[in-house]
């Protein structure tokens, strides 16, 4: 561990004593409602004691975006649609916090009942500074700032007077800018003095939106690509670049070298909005993408699908203006998805949770992928839902059809930090497995097939053990299903069949820490069809992928767990199989444990005592059948402690 702590002294973007730094220790979406008092927001970023800026808008009305920084303190809001100057409200945002912030009771920021986005960025080296200055009125004035590496973006507002917020993006140069509370495309002046910014200080014109003599500024740095976070503090959270536009809804492929969380993006050689969209709030594969714009008052605008992430990026998919005109010029602002940190507790990345549907399901982390279906009720489906591909669409363990779709709001909500909104199911007893995807645990890779052998990125970190993948739209078609324990010319699907032999399905090759292999059969990588992977690992403490041989008596499976498995899924590989599911939430007991079928829509089975507790993992019973203890028979299992 001392290379790493070497390494982190070296870079300087460390937390406390020089330790690793991470994008969700930097970055936060935060969603809430408001509710016309007071409340606390816990989004875990420390502001009290290393400083930044909070940036919240009204997704349900028309309302001013307010932005509220360290350097300035508490109260004092500057609105990014407005040229106003700095004002001072009570009852805005009143206390900057170790883990989050307060808000008052002011209408633009805290309503009752209506919903907002809150963005916060921490200060860091090679991420984000806030810097405030006295203008003197000359050009080529200097000023210092801590970012630790070059700006790859510069917004500026002067407080003591109404004037407009100047942009310096990296893309754009230091003879060019552009203003943030309009949608005018780039102003050939200059801002910087025709001088670009270094590591440590940033050059001004003498311009009163930027330097007026006796004028006060703040202005806020974002850095491109620096590094500076990760385990070994080399891993780069935040780029500035830019694109042009083909008007095409196959846009162009921006490469980031990983998934985005949070994006700006404003075209520059026409008039047009600066356009928020975060994973958050919906920025998803075939769905519509969620957005905001910086420079007007507008609600939340649902109606575009803009933009697909990708594991190393994004791709436009739409010929709107704002995104992807032919021969536009774009610039952006593009921060990494986290987390990046390895889990060390189940309860961080897995919940269970048997209730009634319709309702908040309580997960206490944002949500990324559902598995969830009726308990007692015969002939109904376990259902799939990720964020990545959005709240309406759905897909069927227990079936082979493509996507499905809801008719808009039904559906499972994925925009909160704490759980999801299920508005699909009715009152009967529901049981949710829901995942949060994290390096080293579980990841979520929605890609559009070829026809032809390719790699697949992911950032699972590792290489996966399990891997389910679906074809998501077109005809039918089978779930196909990877274990290590089979290897890459194996698989199974989500039937009760043995393992099954197809070179097209894997092309004979074993997933890797970056990448996983798909053959050529129309399964897994139809051309020009879209496909979902959901990629699991065996991660210390908190999940094992792994198989055993059964006995036919009782049997421990050692999951290196210390409190046992909270849930667990078993499917035999050598004979016929269907694929059990139990959980802690319907009882992993000494008695009867209650269990449903991946693979059938049959209720669920209560009078059978198949699994029992064991705290390394689970125990398979003496009474367990074959298809799930038959001696000699090969079984496979995924447990999450």
């Amino acid at each position: 561990m001392l290379g790493k702590s070497l390494i982190k002294a070296a870079t300087g973007a460390g937390g406390a004593a020089g330790a690793a730094l991470y994008i969700e220790d930097v970055m936060s979406t935060w969603l809430y409602t408001g509710n016309g008092s007071t409340q606390t927001i816990t989004n875990g970023i420390d502001l009290a004691g290393e400083g930044g800026l909070v940036w919240a808008k009204s997704r349900s009305s028309a309302t001013d975006h307010q932005l509220f920084d360290t350097a300035r303190g508490a109260t004092k809001k500057l609105i990014s649609n407005s040229n106003a100057a700095e004002a001072t409200d009570a009852d805005t945002l009143t206390a900057f916090n170790a883990d989050g912030f307060d808000l008052g009771a002011d209408a633009n920021i805290n309503t009752n009942a209506a919903t907002y986005a809150s963005w916060t960025f921490r200060k860091a080296e090679k991420f984000f500074d806030v810097v405030t200055y006295t203008g003197d009125g000359v050009a080529g004035r200097t000023v210092a700032h801590n970012l630790g590496s070059v700006p790859g973006c510069i917004i500026i507002k002067r407080l003591n007077l109404e004037t407009n917020w100047p942009v310096y993006h990296r893309s754009v140069g230091n003879t060019d800018f552009l203003i943030l509370n309009e949608n005018n495309s780039l102003i050939g002046q200059t801002r910087w003095n025709n001088t670009d910014p270094t590591s440590t200080d940033f050059t001004l014109s003498d311009s009163l939106d930027v330097n007026a003599s006796g004028g006060t500024y703040v202005a806020y740095l974002f850095a491109h690509d620096a590094g500076g976070f990760g385990d070994d503090g080399t891993e780069s959270v935040i780029k500035c670049g830019s694109y042009t536009g083909n008007g095409s809804t196959t846009g162009p492929v921006i490469d980031l070298g990983w998934e985005p969380q949070w994006i700006l993006i404003k075209r520059t050689d026409a008039p047009d909005f600066w356009e928020i969209i975060d994973a958050a709030r919906g920025m998803t594969v075939g769905g519509t993408d969620n957005r905001l714009q910086a420079n007007t008052t507008g609600s939340e605008i649902t109606t575009l699908d803009a933009l697909s992430p990708t594991s190393t990026g994004f791709q436009l998919v739409t010929f709107d203006g704002g995104f992807n005109s032919n021969n536009a010029t774009y610039i952006y602002i593009a921060i990494r998805r986290g987390p990046m940190k390895t889990p060390t507790s189940g309860t961080e990345v897995f919940s269970v949770n048997a209730q009634a549907g319709t309702g908040f399901v309580t997960t206490n982390f944002p949500v990324d992928f559902a598995l969830f279906r009726y308990r007692a009720i015969s002939s109904f489906d376990t259902q799939a839902r990720s964020r990545l591909t959005g709240a309406q669409r759905y897909l069927l363990t227990n079936r082979t059809l493509a996507e499905q779709a809801n008719i808009a709001p039904a559906g499972l909500q994925f925009d909160s930090n704490t759980g999801v909104e299920d508005d699909a199911l009715g009152s009967s007893s529901t049981i949710y497995w829901t995942f949060r995807r994290a390096p080293g645990f579980f990841d979520v890779v929605a890609y559009t097939g070829t026809g032809v052998a390719r790699t697949v990125s992911h950032n699972l970190g590792v290489a996966p053990e399990l891997m389910i993948v679906k074809r998501r739209n077109g005809v039918s078609s089978p779930w196909a299903i990877y274990h290590q324990q089979l290897g890459p010319t194996k698989w199974l699907e989500f039937t009760d069949g043995s393992s099954l032999t197809l070179t097209a399905y894997w092309n004979d090759t074993s997933p890797a820490a970056s990448f996983f292999t798909v053959g050529t059969s129309g399964v897994v990588n139809d051309s020009a069809y879209r496909h979902i992977a959901y990629l699991f690992a065996t991660c210390p403490g908190v999940s094992k992928v792994g198989s055993y041989t059964g006995t036919g008596t009782t049997l421990d499976v050692d999951c290196s767990f210390t409190a046992g498995a909270r849930f667990v899924l078993i499917k035999r590989t050598d004979s016929t199989g269907d694929w059990y599911v139990w959980d802690s939430a319907r009882g992993i007991i000494s008695g009867n444990d209650p269990y449903l079928l991946l693979n059938s829509a049959a209720a669920e089975v209560t009078s059978t005592d198949y699994i029992d507790p064991y705290s390394a993992g689970f125990e398979i019973s003496s009474t367990a059948p074959a298809a799930i203890n038959a001696s000699g028979g090969s079984f496979i299992y995924l447990a999450i402690a």
